[in-house]
């Protein structure tokens, strides 16, 4: 198993998710092979909540990372979830399209493989607001 997407299991465990019970982890590899993750926190008004990518991103902005390599992102139920839109365009904000999103597909099968610019065509970019 790809040892990112091992990372994105086991940070699972600290989800706080009392209200969905479906829990996410992320984890995200920077452009010199240092690995940050995130849960998802869920908060009673839902719009407050945090997705695991969200806080990967924010914990490896936070250490002064700003090219990033890969992420991987695995639920509890090892469905194949992918980064929801606004988790994508945060993406966007640091990644190019060709950035790699690994999403778990469970012990007996292989990560799905997609382009950051797959999951997004299209995107809001800093050349866009120019």
């Amino acid at each position: 198993m790809d040892e990112l997407i091992e990372a994105a299991r086991e940070i699972q465990d600290r989800a706080h998710v009392p209200y969905s019970e479906y829990r996410v982890g992320a984890a995200l590899e920077t452009a010199d092979g240092e690995v940050f993750v995130g849960c998802n926190l869920e908060n009673a008004n839902y719009s407050n909540s945090l997705h695991a990518e969200e806080v990967a991103i924010a914990e490896a902005v936070k250490n002064g990372h700003r090219e990033f390599a890969r992420i991987a992102v695995s639920s509890d139920r090892r469905d194949g979830v992918t980064p929801c839109g606004m988790c994508r365009q945060t993406l966007a904000e640091f990644c190019d399209e060709a950035f790699v999103v690994l999403c778990d597909e469970g012990d007996d099968e292989p990560a799905t493989e997609y382009a950051l610019g797959e999951l997004l065509p299209n995107t809001i970019t800093q050349e866009t607001l120019e």
